[in-house]
């Protein structure tokens, strides 16, 4: 567990992402939860240790299955955004696995499956604010990596936590994306908080370079993806961007078959639902 400033860690020990805590007068604020439910008990048992109040909050930046399978084992209020919400209350109520090839954390992990959703208790729109005898935190929903990818911000302390918005030394997931809003909310990550800390899920503390390099290789796979569709490729035809996408990430050598996955699973998702036509799809279904 790092302190990053008075009152804010951040933990990256864990299978997952990397997971933030806000200690307050009135109470612990969690940002996301470990993969494990096994890990998710060592770290409220850590926070308990460290906390002042006797409430306990665990924010979901969004609903990816890495931050979310161990929710429950928090035992604690959730709060996410109303889009995050609906995905989970369109899940099976017992995780079971999906296809293993979306590059995600859990798909190494074997111990998750049977694992129950903890369904999110408190919602919002836009904006949310706690007063917990501390600094003022402000949850914002800024869509990109999933429509309901929210951020989390402590104004008087400059930090900021702001999910897969961007991804250190990793490709990106982009089966639920939307690349335009994605884009979007990096220009105003770059203009608005550059004298903030920002904490990725994927990688930690993170300066000015990192949502440069984030929004590179972001409109690269657009623009990729949009001269496909001007010649009506199939979405397998995706796969020919990958060489040329990789070429600007540092992958690590130990994870880079896992992230490459990562990024054909997203590629040819991303491209199908925003690029492929329900007719499209019929005929290439029937020849």
């Amino acid at each position: 567990m790092h302190q990053i400033a008075p009152g804010i860690y951040i933990e990256d020990a864990f299978a997952g992402v990397t997971l933030g805590a806000l200690i307050l007068p009135h109470g612990t604020i969690m940002v996301d939860a470990p993969l494990r439910a096994e890990d998710a008990r060592s770290w409220r048992a850590s926070l308990t240790n460290l906390s002042i109040g006797s409430n306990r909050i665990l924010v979901n930046l969004d609903a990816h299955l890495d931050r979310t399978l161990g929710s429950r084992a928090l035992d604690s209020t959730i709060v996410a955004h109303q889009t995050t919400a609906q995905v989970f209350r369109n899940r099976p109520s017992v995780f079971k696995g999906h296809s293993a090839d979306s590059g995600a954390e859990w798909e190494v992990s074997n111990d998750v499956f049977g694992t129950r959703w903890a369904i999110p208790d408190i919602t919002f729109s836009d904006r949310l604010y706690f007063h917990w005898g501390g600094p003022e935190i402000i949850l914002e929903h800024h869509p990109g990596p999933t429509q309901g990818s929210i951020w989390v911000l402590i104004p008087s302390a400059k930090v900021i936590f702001v999910g897969d918005t961007i991804l250190n030394d990793q490709t990106p997931f982009l089966a639920s994306a939307d690349l335009p809003a994605w884009i979007e909310s990096l220009e105003l990550l770059k203009t608005a908080y550059k004298q903030y800390t920002i904490i990725s899920s994927r990688g930690g503390s993170n300066g000015i370079d990192s949502i440069r390099s984030q929004l590179k290789i972001l409109k690269k796979i657009l623009r990729g993806l949009e001269k496909l569709a001007k010649k009506d490729a199939p979405p397998e035809m995706t796969e020919g961007l990958i060489s040329s996408l990789i070429s600007g990430i540092s992958l690590p050598t130990n994870r880079r078959k896992h992230y490459i996955q990562r990024l054909r699973h997203g590629l040819y998702y991303y491209y199908s639902q925003h690029y492929i036509t329900l007719e499209a799809l019929e005929q290439d279904k029937s020849s």
